[in-house]
């Protein structure tokens, strides 16, 4: 990408509104990934009486939610960077609010790729319903 498709792109991810539902996509996007890894392997154990080899679904769908994710942090990494005024931050204005918003946002993604992984990590090792 050239320098002035990337600051486009990054003017108008500033210029998005950040409120309280983009904060929550990424620890949602892990919860439902959370349902998904155990209703899986229960079916799995329940009809196979063990995992699939390679379990293809399984880690489209974990691809999917890392990458949903990593948008949303990424998106709140650009947002949080938004310029405005220095700390201390006395007064309550928009930036002030998207800032941090968009920080939270952020830290919550980071959380949310460590929990998906974690997730993740017993399904792709153990190969034993025991």
């Amino acid at each position: 990408m050239s320098d002035e498709h990337q600051s486009d792109l990054a003017a108008r991810l500033r210029s998005r509104r950040v409120t309280l539902w983009t904060l929550i996509v990424p620890p949602s996007v892990w919860a439902v990934h959370f349902m998904f890894c155990y209703l899986w392997v229960a079916v799995s154990c329940a009809k196979l009486g063990e995992f699939a080899r390679f379990p293809v679904a399984f880690v489209v769908g974990t691809i999917v939610a890392l990458a949903i994710i990593i948008a949303s942090g990424a998106v709140a990494f650009v947002q949080s960077r938004t310029p405005g005024d220095p700390p201390p931050h006395d007064e309550s204005t928009e930036i002030d609010r998207t800032r941090f918003l968009a920080t939270a946002t952020l830290l919550l993604a980071g959380l949310s790729v460590v929990g998906v992984l974690f997730t993740a990590a017993p399904a792709l090792l153990l190969t034993d319903c025991r």
